[in-house]
């Protein structure tokens, strides 16, 4: 049985902005309802590979190799960093326009897969948040596991789609304001440049 303080410890830890948020703000600010939707989805599917680690123990060899963690942390880096530059290019993936551009919906997914499959620091995070949760029994224990899991990407698909659509629908408003749009940009491309630099500086 899923404990009432694993839900408020999960429900907490996805509505904390992180990357995941700010890309999914960037998106329903940029390009509307509809592509926050393959971002949200892009964004909790970028989860699975790193729950799977966890459920499956590679986390804790991703956990003490200092190799392993830098090159995945430091692929992290340099794609939020590309993330940044997209902000503020002109008719880039990533900036707010007044036009709304049409991008394939899987390659907004894609970015969103990306984005956290390439953060290292989430494979020990469920490896630090789902134990303390089990009910001590091996014999539930993969199915605890699996079940946490898949309450945490329910969440994450949820709040995040929340945000989406927020930021979808002050699209408008925010689109009359040429100040504003330039604004959001330089902002969006300062946090994920920020992002990208607090990620250089985690540890293993």
């Amino acid at each position: 049985m899923i404990s009432l303080q694993f839900l408020l410890t999960a429900f907490v830890v996805v509505i904390a902005p992180g990357t995941g948020v700010i890309y999914t703000l960037a998106i329903g600010l940029g390009q509307g309802r509809r592509a926050v939707l393959w971002a949200v989805t892009g964004c909790t599917l970028g989860i699975v590979p790193h729950f799977l680690a966890a459920a499956l123990g590679l986390a804790a060899v991703l956990h003490t190799s200092a190799v392993l963690f830098n090159v995945v942390k430091f692929a992290g880096v340099a794609y939020l960093l590309y993330l940044a530059w997209q902000a503020l290019r002109a008719g880039g993936a990533l900036t707010v326009g007044a036009e709304r551009r049409a991008e394939p919906g899987w390659i907004t997914a894609r970015r969103g897969v990306l984005i956290n499959l390439l953060n290292p620091k989430l494979s020990v995070f469920f490896l630090a948040l789902l134990p303390p949760f089990l009910s001590g029994n091996p014999a539930t224990a993969t199915a605890e596991m699996a079940a946490m899991g898949a309450i945490f990407m329910g969440l994450t698909f949820g709040v995040f789609l929340l945000y989406g659509f927020f930021a979808a629908k002050a699209r408008d408003w925010l689109l009359s304001s040429e100040r504003a749009m330039a604004w959001l940009n330089r902002s969006f491309a300062g946090i994920f440049a920020l992002l990208a630099g607090r990620l250089a500086l985690e540890r293993a």
